[in-house]
C-alpha cells in the first residue's frame, strides 16, 4: 500500500511544481546589451577633447581601466557570453521623439538588456516656452516602449530619470569658466542662459518633474520595464564629475558614478 501512495503522489508533486509560477525556468543572463538615449549615453566631452567617446559610456562602454564600470562591464564580469555584444544607439542631440527609432535598432539586434536615458534635450530648448510638451513627451516614451515590448517581449529595459538640470546651474553658476561656455556654445539656454530668470528656471523644473512621472508611470505599464525610482534626479552630482569642456555633460567621474548609480537602482534587488 504505501508504494502505491508514492506511485499516486509523484504526478500530483509534478503538477504542483509546474503550476508555481517561474519556479521550474530560471530567467537566463543577458546576452545583447544595447544603450538609447542621447549624448549622456554617448559619453560625448567625457574625456580628452570634444567629441563623443562610447567606450567610456555608462551604459555600454567597454574600455578597460578607465574607472567606469559601466553595465556591459559588470555584465560580462557576471555572463562572458555577454562579451562583445554591446551596441551604442544613443544620438547627440537625441529627443524623445526620436527614441523608437534606436529602439527598433535594439529589437533588430535582438538585446535583451536595453538602457534608457532621454529628456535632457526635450529640456534644453530654446527657451522654456520651446519645451517639449508633456503630451509629446508621453507619446514619444510610449511608443519606443511599445516598440521595445513587442519586438523583444523578455528583454530587460531600464529607464533612468533625467539628471536635474537645476542642480546643474546651481553648482557652476559662479563659475566665470562654465558661464562662458555656456554662452558662448549656447548651452540648454532654457536653463543655463545669461538672460534666463529664475522664473523661467522654475518653468523647466516643473516640466522636468512632470517628464520624470511620465517616465515612470509609462515604465510601469510594461512588466519588464524597471525604473531607477528617480535615483539619477535625486543624485547630488558636484562640479568635480562635469565636464569641463563644456560643463554639461558627465565626466570621467559623473559616468563612473552614473554607472554605479543605475546598476544599483535596477539590480541592487534583483539579478541582472
Amino acid at each position: 500500500m504505501p508504494k502505491i501512495v508514492r506511485i499516486l503522489t509523484i504526478p500530483a508533486v509534478l503538477a504542483a511544481l509546474l503550476l508555481i509560477p517561474g519556479s521550474a525556468v530560471p530567467r537566463p543572463y543577458p546576452t545583447v546589451i544595447a544603450g538609447l538615449g542621447d549624448s549622456i549615453t554617448q559619453a560625448t566631452n567625457t574625456c580628452c577633447g570634444p567629441g563623443s567617446y562610447p567606450g567610456r559610456s555608462w551604459s555600454t562602454g567597454d574600455l578597460p581601466a578607465d574607472g567606469i564600470r559601466s553595465h556591459y562591464e559588470r555584465l560580462a564580469a557576471l555572463h562572458p557570453q555577454v562579451s562583445g555584444n554591446n551596441h551604442n544607439y544613443s544620438v547627440n542631440g537625441a529627443k524623445a521623439a526620436s527614441l523608437a527609432a534606436q529602439a527598433s535598432k535594439a529589437v533588430a539586434q535582438e538585446a535583451d538588456y536595453i538602457t534608457i536615458l532621454i529628456g535632457a534635450n526635450d529640456l534644453c530648448a530654446s527657451s522654456a516656452s520651446a519645451m517639449t510638451s508633456t503630451a509629446d513627451f508621453a507619446r514619444q516614451i510610449d511608443a519606443a516602449l511599445e516598440t521595445l515590448h513587442r519586438g523583444l517581449p523578455r528583454a530587460r529595459i531600464h529607464v533612468s530619470s533625467i539628471p536635474d538640470l537645476y542642480r546643474l546651474w546651481s553648482v557652476l553658476r559662479s563659475n566665470r569658466e562654465a558661464r562662458r561656455v555656456w554662452s558662448g556654445s549656447g548651452i540648454c539656454p532654457s536653463m543655463l542662459g545669461a538672460g534666463t530668470s529664475e522664473a523661467q528656471r522654475q518653468e523647466v523644473v516643473a516640466r522636468e518633474e512632470a517628464f520624470n512621472a511620465i517616465l515612470a508611470e509609462t515604465c510601469a505599464k510594461y512588466r519588464s520595464c524597471r525604473w531607477d525610482g528617480g535615483a539619477v534626479y535625486r543624485y547630488r552630482f558636484s562640479a568635480g564629475q562635469i565636464s569641463t569642456l563644456d560643463y554639461f555633460h558627465p565626466g570621467p567621474a559623473g559616468q563612473a558614478e552614473l554607472a554605479e548609480l543605475t546598476w544599483q537602482a535596477f539590480n541592487g534587488h534583483h539579478s541582472p
